[in-house]
């Protein structure tokens, strides 16, 4: 499975289709290096042990580790642990890596380095639970196998090879998860280690994390991209540098060094949210860097005893509750940009910022057995009684859940049912731009679900491959307009890049009607669009609905193609009646094009994605150029 530890080697989408040279990004970041102030990390260093520690009791704390066998993540860690040790995963093949730089694909190796890397968490879980020795000697000679690789940079982030050939050493998602999941191990296990291993594990630490960050932090070399970055690569990277150093380190000023200097540094990630916390890379993304956020925080929190606390930053508020506020109905939530479909807010992290924020976590299923690969994100985000945690202040963020979310910065309107006498029948309305982090060109775009199921969808990321981080992202007919609930305007496609934005003409929020209209002209590129205005009106009650009006005028006659793009069964019911169906859950679609000529095509997006089924577009084409035009669905949920 995909996850959205495979990000992009740098937020290049939000410059559309034109990438940054990277020397000249470098050269740019370079200028701003911001290394911290000594007072200020002599003041932390007073705030620390004299000894580091990590977030969780350590092997020695008999007591802790038994209250911690019931937890479902490690129900089975002894069994997996067990066979492990029996059948050890095998060092990845150095071929593997080069696949990426020959051919553009990144599976190969990813699957076998990721399920090398794995057994570092199954095999201290297990030890820690156990206690008794057996698996020290095979978490040893893992230690011993991962330390002996070329470079923990992943394949697809070192496209010249420099890291491979060790002619730099860089620091990405790969390195920053790898080193912070060792240092846990070191920091739980102890003296349970050798010290012939601990030595090692010391060595590759400063070797390829400690020292590159401190150089780039005090201008010694460039500053990593991601160090200035707005996006996950930033809370990743940061988090998982000064993570490990809290749990290795011996000097309490180096760690305060450390913590200093990602005080500074993680502004940038928390910059990236405007105001109304919106979160661009989608809900995937927020769940990874905010959730990285989140652990540094509450871990930089746990080591000063309280007296650093960056979940209390006003900052952070907005952006916590992003996933509090996404859900579109029924624990159904938004694919948009590089989400998976079936994505929802990670449970753990839900659980802590629920406990910090003081709002109600989301019911869900139990979860089920399995370690996270960031076997460390399952000891942090369990929330633990303490006296250095601070209450904070809830920024009123969840009155309006009943009815709807507006991110009225990011452009994206929730509506939902919220009496229960009402239909479930819900909806997800997409203004925002074409220059987003991880974007798709999706201006306009909307998501519809009735019952249980998005009958009406965004069909989410993709499988990544070199084309990705790069401008031929877009030959995707997932990730480009075509994709999506957009018109096709002239025969053309939106385009990416700044200023693609909609804009918000207006808004109007009722208990019975929600209604937005959206000007979409910049995300095309067609001279003779005079007028592409987006109308969303939703209806809550008995009789939900959806009408989605899109007003149109050229200065020439031009051609109009509308689009639905849906997972479940569509049938013509009648020339301008569409069903679609998925089981009990169903809804109609009356399309009102005037008496223009209509034409309805159904194509499936042959694409590596993320579903059970490929995603079907049903074209909806007005077969006569136009100067001016109306076109009109109108969606509800078919009674049961």
């Amino acid at each position: 499975m995909n996850t959205p530890e495979r990000g992009l080697p740098f937020p290049a989408f939000r410059l559309g289709a034109l990438m940054i040279p990277i020397l000249a990004l470098l050269a740019s970041f370079a200028a701003q290096a911001a290394e911290p102030s000594s007072a200020r990390v002599q003041e932390i260093a007073s705030w620390l042990p004299a000894r580091p520690e990590g977030f969780t009791p350590p092997i020695s704390d008999r007591a802790a580790w038994r209250a911690r066998v019931d937890q479902i993540e490690f129900a089975d860690i002894i069994t997996q642990a067990t066979e492990l040790a029996a059948h050890p995963a095998p060092a990845t093949d150095d071929s593997y890596y080069l696949d990426f730089t020959t051919n553009g694909n990144r599976t190969r190796w990813e699957k076998s380095e990721l399920a090398l890397r794995a057994g570092v968490g199954v095999f201290t879980i297990a030890e820690c639970l156990e206690n008794q020795g057996r698996f020290i000697a095979p978490l040893e000679a893992l230690i011993a196998t991962l330390c002996a690789e070329r470079t923990w940079v992943y394949s697809a982030h070192d496209k010249t090879l420099a890291n491979f050939r060790g002619e730099i050493v860089e620091i990405d998602l790969g390195v920053a998860n790898l080193v912070w999941a060792l240092a846990t191990t070191d920091s739980l296990l102890g003296n349970k280690l050798s010290a012939a291993t601990r030595a090692l594990l010391r060595e590759n630490m400063e070797r390829r994390v400690f020292r590159p960050f401190r150089d780039a932090v005090t201008g010694a070399k460039p500053e990593f991209w991601w160090m200035q970055a707005h996006m996950n690569w930033n809370a990743v990277c940061v988090a998982g540098v000064t993570g490990a150093a809290l749990a290795t380190l011996e000097s309490a000023q180096d760690r305060a060094w450390f913590i200093a200097s990602a005080e500074i540094y993680i502004r940038n990630f928390l910059s990236g949210f405007p105001p109304d916390g919106y979160c661009d890379e989608g809900l995937g993304y927020w769940n990874y860097g905010f959730g990285h956020f989140t652990m540094l925080s509450e871990t930089v929190r746990r080591a000063t005893a309280g007296r650093l606390d960056m979940l209390t930053w006003p900052a952070a508020g907005m952006p916590a509750f992003f996933g509090a506020r996404s859900e579109i109905l029924a624990g159904i939530y938004p694919s948009i940009a590089d989400a998976e479909p079936a994505v929802q807010p990670g449970e753990r992290l839900m659980a802590l910022l629920a406990d910090r924020f003081g709002f109600p976590a989301p019911v869900r299923a139990p979860a089920k057995p399995g370690l996270s690969r960031r076997y460390y994100e399952s000891l942090i985000l369990t929330p633990v009684p303490d006296l250095g945690r601070k209450p904070i202040a809830s920024p009123g963020a969840l009155h309006e859940l009943a009815y709807r979310t507006w991110f009225s910065d990011g452009g994206v309107l929730i509506c939902r049912p919220a009496a229960e006498t009402n239909a479930p029948f819900a909806v997800c309305l997409k203004g925002g731009s074409n220059a987003e982090s991880h974007n798709h060109n999706d201006v306009g775009t909307f998501m519809v679900v009735s019952g249980k199921t998005m009958l009406i969808c965004d069909p989410g990321k993709i499988v990544y491959t070199s084309r990705n981080p790069s401008p031929q992202r877009y030959d995707s007919k997932v990730m480009s307009s075509y994709g999506h609930t957009v018109p096709l305007i002239a025969g053309r496609q939106q385009i990416a890049g700044k200023g693609t934005a909609a804009v918000v003409k207006a808004s109007q929020f009722t208990p019975a009607v929600d209604s937005v209209t959206y000007d979409l002209r910049a995300a095309y590129r067609v001279p003779e669009l005079q007028q592409l205005d987006r109308q969303f009106t939703y209806k809550r009650g008995p009789a939900s609905s959806l009408t989605v009006t899109d007003i149109v005028q050229f200065s020439q006659s031009s051609t109009y193609e509308m689009a639905l793009i849906t997972w479940g069964h569509w049938e013509r019911i009648s020339p301008r009646v569409v069903r679609i169906s998925d089981g009990a859950d169903a809804i109609r679609v009356t399309i009102d094009a005037g008496d223009q000529p209509l034409e309805l095509s159904a194509e499936t997006l042959d694409e590596d994605v993320y579903t059970p089924k490929k995603p079907v577009r049903l074209g909806l084409k007005v077969t006569r150029p136009v100067t001016q035009l109306t076109f009109t669905l109108t969606i509800a949920p078919e009674p049961l």
